[in-house]
């Protein structure tokens, strides 16, 4: 670059206007010439010291950015850790809780357990309670008999009787029918086994050789029931026992009278051919 001319010198005072102006206008162009040579490296240092500080705030600024984010980054991972704690002990709780509702419901469960057993031991002994009631009533209440066709109402313990007496003669125990037979007689006088209990009573005796018990026992049984379908075989057995007594004269008015009143019955067949024995 070609250097400006030298400023001529200045004009002096009084001079005219044209000159004067003519120096400040050279004055004018020189200046920027001076100034650049004189500060121009200056200038251009200055330029990439401002950059760099300017890319050193940006920096600085963006590293406080990022602090201010990995704090908030760090605030939110406590809050979140805090979060995490708290919703590991509420599991905690949680998972205590159902252990001890699952124990509870165990503990419920063998009680309903035993419940249910102590339910069904008492549904038992009701049962067997109201069985033994139901038979001690059924003992108590009179029950419907039958015996040699006549039907009649009797007490549990008065069946049992009869039934274990008629058992004595049928096992041909005779002293024990005789004994147990007399006693429900007198247990029972108004009975509707007395027919047959005092026909069976005269058989037993008869077993016993025990005659003239025997015709009293056959005799009442006669007056008593007359229409009873037994009263021939009663009749037949009291002239067997006039018969072993040697009373031949009673024994033949005896089958005499069972001939002339049931000439059809088995037993007056049997009569028949005693009284033949007996002539």
């Amino acid at each position: 670059m070609t250097p400006p001319k030298q400023p001529t010198a200045a004009p002096p005072r009084g001079a005219p206007p044209a000159a004067r102006r003519s120096r400040i206008r050279g004055v004018c162009l020189v200046l920027p010439w001076v100034l650049a040579a004189s500060f121009g490296p200056a200038q251009a240092q200055l330029f990439p010291d401002n950059e760099a500080r300017k890319a050193i705030l940006e920096l600085r600024g963006n590293d406080e950015t990022q602090a201010k984010r990995l704090a908030e980054m760090a605030t939110a991972n406590k809050e979140l850790l805090d979060q995490v704690q708290q919703l590991r002990r509420s599991l905690l709780d949680l998972n205590n809780q159902l252990e001890a509702l699952r124990a509870d419901l165990a503990r419920q469960r063998g009680s309903n357990e035993q419940l249910a057993r102590d339910v069904a031991e008492l549904q038992r002994q009701q049962k067997d309670m109201v069985q033994g009631v139901n038979d001690r009533i059924r003992r108590l209440e009179p029950q419907k008999v039958a015996v040699d066709g006549k039907e009649f109402l009797a007490d549990a313990d008065e069946k049992r009787q009869y039934d274990d007496a008629f058992a004595l003669i049928r096992s041909g125990d005779f002293a024990g029918a005789a004994t147990a037979l007399s006693a429900f007689g007198k247990r029972y006088p108004a009975s509707g086994y007395l027919d047959s209990v005092r026909f069976w009573l005269g058989n037993a005796q008869y077993g016993k050789r025990e005659y003239r018990d025997a015709i009293a026992s056959f005799r009442a049984f006669i007056a008593g029931a007359p229409e009873h379908s037994r009263v021939p075989e009663a009749m037949l057995a009291v002239a067997n026992c006039q018969a072993e007594m040697k009373d031949s004269k009673g024994a033949r008015f005896t089958l005499a009278e069972l001939l002339k009143k049931f000439p059809q019955s088995e037993a007056a067949q049997a009569g028949r051919e005693r009284l033949a024995a007996l002539k």
